[in-house]
């Protein structure tokens, strides 16, 4: 074992992106665990576009990281020692246990709710999948696009969904979820490069370049009988526009807005044409995963992983080495210049 706890911690609120300063890389002792806790050593660090939330000097859906503190991260680690009822030496578990190598854990994290479990990663070392697709694929990324398309969208046969941010991390989940359910999908993504992956790579009916395409244009003819389900992780002018195309009872699911992360202090930019989901009798729902982590991620996961084995669900990860390029790292989510799923490996297993 390392004799010290490599830790980066927020040292103040960024403007804009994440700059180097906002962050300080640091050592500081490894903790011992107490009655009813566990030490865990982190292997991999989730990169997610709510970190420029929790970094943001306002309450979002969880409480602020406070300059000084830790970073906060979900991770997936190795129990070292343990003096917990439920964990052994060697367990494999996801949990939120931030930007450091070592982290002491009484097995419970905050959400906005109250608190989630660590979970332990059995079923995933069961079916034989790489330790990563703990914090990806079958991390919160992929539940969101599970329960947010299954629990709010309610997919029919013949639906037409139209997912924003579509070949990043919930995304390219949320969109392959709804065509096993019988749903065209249509996908907006950011270059020629994403488009053809949401195609090639997962399954999409159709994709749309927002950044080089007429929207108002490439949605109607991607989706000429309107827009059933709306999959939103990108807010703003985007989902304006999407508002315009929605079909009659359409379901709009907000899962993220990250166009307007990077300026959150300065306010958000809401929808001229939110008085479309009135005049087609529509449904706006906002969710955050972790209010059903719970009670519903076990059969999320089976789900999950029986669609993993068939090869019926596909997924990519970009992973980053070493825990001191994180902070530079977490910037290509804001810059859309990620592919898949974002995450820093920080030791072996």
């Amino acid at each position: 074992m390392n004799q010290s706890n490599r830790q980066v911690a927020l040292v103040r609120n960024p403007t804009g992106k994440f700059s180097s300063q906002d962050f300080e890389l640091r050592d500081a002792p490894i903790p011992s665990p107490k009655e009813g806790e566990f030490l865990v050593r982190n292997l991999y660090l989730s990169l997610d576009p709510a970190m420029r939330i929790w970094a943001a000097p306002m309450d979002g859906y969880a409480p602020p990281v406070q300059p000084g503190e830790v970073m906060r991260g979900f991770t997936v680690s190795k129990v070292v020692e343990s003096k917990h009822p439920d964990f052994v030496a060697g367990d494999i578990v996801n949990g939120m246990d931030g930007w450091q190598d070592y982290a002491v854990s009484n097995g419970v994290n905050y959400n906005s709710q109250g608190l989630v479990d660590t979970w332990n990663m059995r079923g995933i070392q069961d079916a034989e999948l790489p330790l990563s697709t703990g914090i990806s694929v079958l991390g919160t990324t992929g539940l969101t696009g599970y329960y947010g398309v299954l629990h709010l969208g309610k997919p029919e046969k013949g639906d037409t969904i139209l997912v924003s941010g579509a070949a990043g991390a919930v995304g390219s989940i949320a969109g392959q979820v709804a065509k096993l359910h019988g749903c065209r999908v249509v996908g907006m993504a950011g270059s020629d490069e994403k488009c053809r992956m949401l195609i090639d790579e997962f399954g999409y009916d159709a994709a749309i370049n927002y950044k080089t395409e007429d929207l108002m244009e490439a949605i109607g003819r991607t989706c000429p009988n309107g827009v059933n389900i709306y999959f939103d992780n990108v807010g703003g002018d985007i989902l304006n526009t999407a508002l315009a195309n929605i079909a009659y009872g359409a379901r709009v699911i907000i899962c993220g807005a990250i166009s307007q992360y990077t300026h959150l202090e300065q306010g958000a930019k809401g929808p001229g044409n939110y008085g479309n989901l009135l005049f087609q009798r529509a449904s706006m729902y906002g969710f955050i995963v972790l209010d059903h982590y719970v009670d519903l991620r076990a059969k999320m996961e089976a789900d999950l992983i029986d669609w993993l084995k068939a090869g019926k669900l596909h997924y990519r990860e970009e992973v980053v080495d070493g825990l001191e390029n994180a902070g530079e790292a977490v910037n290509r989510l804001y810059d859309g210049t990620n592919m898949g799923k974002l995450l820093v490996k920080i030791a072996d297993a």
